[in-house]
C-alpha cells in the first residue's frame, strides 16, 4: 500500500485566504469514506514562520512550518504569491500554483518554456517580467506534467478536482466534487467541461430538454428530435438553447458526451466499444473530438489514468 502523498501549501508573507482556503479544503480533509488506498497528508509553511495577516479581512494565521517542510513534499503547491523573496525551491517535486503563484514559480525557473495559466489581470505582468514563459490568459489551468498552473481564485478548484482526477481517477473526483458541491469537471482549456445545473425542469423546457439528453447520450440526438422534445422550432430552440448554455445544442452535446466517456476510459473496453457507448458514430470522430477538448488523446488519457493509479 502506498503512503500518503504529502502536499505542501507554500505562502507568502501576507496569506491568500480564498486560495489557501481551496487548497485546505480539497487536500486537507481526511475522507475515509472514499475508501481509496492512500490519500493526502497536507502542511501549511512560509519563509518566516509565525503569525501571518491575511491579504483580505484583516484576520489572521499562524503557520507553524517553515521552508524545511518542503522537502518531504511529494506535490508543492503556491495558492498566491506577493513577495520579492528569492526561495530555492527543491528538484524532484510537482509543483502547483493558484493565480499569483505562478510568479514564484516563474522566478525558481520552473515555467521557462512552458504554457502557463494565471489570472488573467497578472497574464501581462507576468509575461513582461519572465519572457521564457508562455502565459495563456484564456484557459483556467494547464497540466504540464510535473509543472500545474491556474487562473484566478476559483479556477484552483478546478486544479485541485484534477489532481485528484490525475491521481486517483473520475470516480473519486467527482465523489469530492459533490462534496463540494461543484460541478465535477471543468476542463482546463477554453473549451470547459461543465455540467450545466438543471433547473426546474417543469418550468424550463431547455433545462428538460437537457436532463433528458443526458440520459440518452447512446442515442443519436439531432437538434430536429431535440427541438421537438422541447416543442419549439429549431430556430427557437437553438437560439433559447445558445442564450442558457452558452453554446450551440450541438457543441453541447459533444462536450457532454467526451465527459461521460472519462469513466468509461478508466475501464478497460475497446475505445471503440467507449466512443459507441457514448453516441458517437464511429472511433474516429470520438478521438477527433476527445483530442480537440481534452488536448490528449482516449488512449493517452487512460494510460495516464493506469500510471497515476499504479
Amino acid at each position: 500500500m502506498r503512503q500518503d502523498h504529502a502536499i505542501v501549501a507554500l505562502v507568502p508573507d501576507r496569506v491568500p485566504a480564498f486560495e489557501l482556503g481551496i487548497v485546505v479544503e480539497v487536500f486537507g480533509l481526511k475522507r475515509p469514506e472514499l475508501d481509496v488506498p492512500w490519500w493526502y497528508s497536507f502542511t501549511v509553511c512560509a519563509e518566516r514562520p509565525g503569525a501571518h495577516e491575511s491579504t483580505t479581512g484583516g484576520f489572521g494565521f499562524h503557520i507553524e512550518h517553515g521552508l524545511e517542510a518542503l522537502e518531504a513534499a511529494d506535490t508543492i503547491i503556491v495558492p498566491g504569491w506577493n513577495g520579492e523573496a528569492q526561495i530555492a525551491l527543491p528538484p524532484g517535486k510537482r509543483y502547483v500554483s493558484i493565480c499569483s503563484g505562478a510568479f514564484l514559480l516563474a522566478q525558481a525557473g520552473l515555467l521557462d518554456g512552458r504554457e502557463v495559466a494565471t489570472h488573467w489581470r497578472y497574464a501581462e505582468p507576468l509575461a513582461r517580467q519572465y519572457p521564457r514563459v508562455r502565459v495563456n490568459s484564456d484557459v483556467l489551468y494547464v497540466d504540464d506534467g510535473d509543472v500545474l498552473t491556474s487562473a484566478g481564485s476559483a479556477a484552483g478548484i478546478d486544479l485541485c478536482l484534477h489532481l485528484i482526477r490525475t491521481d486517483h481517477g473520475s470516480a473519486v473526483a467527482n465523489r469530492v466534487a459533490r462534496r463540494l458541491v461543484i460541478p465535477p469537471h471543468r476542463d482546463g482549456g477554453q473549451a470547459q467541461l461543465i455540467e450545466l445545473p438543471v433547473a426546474n425542469t417543469t418550468d424550463d423546457p431547455i433545462a428538460g430538454v437537457m436532463e433528458w439528453a443526458l440520459q440518452r447520450l447512446h442515442e443519436p440526438l439531432s437538434l430536429e428530435t431535440l427541438a421537438a422534445r422541447s416543442y419549439m422550432s429549431v430556430r427557437t430552440f437553438t437560439r433559447r438553447f445558445q442564450k442558457a448554455a452558452g453554446m450551440s445544442p450541438g457543441r453541447w452535446l459533444i462536450e457532454q458526451r467526451v465527459r461521460a466517456a472519462l469513466p468509461l476510459l478508466e475501464g478497460s473496453e475497446p475505445v471503440e466499444v467507449v466512443a459507441a457507448r457514448v453516441g458517437f458514430g464511429s472511433a474516429a470522430t470520438f478521438r477527433h473530438h476527445f483530442n480537440a477538448i481534452m488536448r490528449t488523446t482516449p488512449t493517452a488519457y487512460r494510460r495516464a489514468f493506469y500510471a497515476a493509479s499504479a
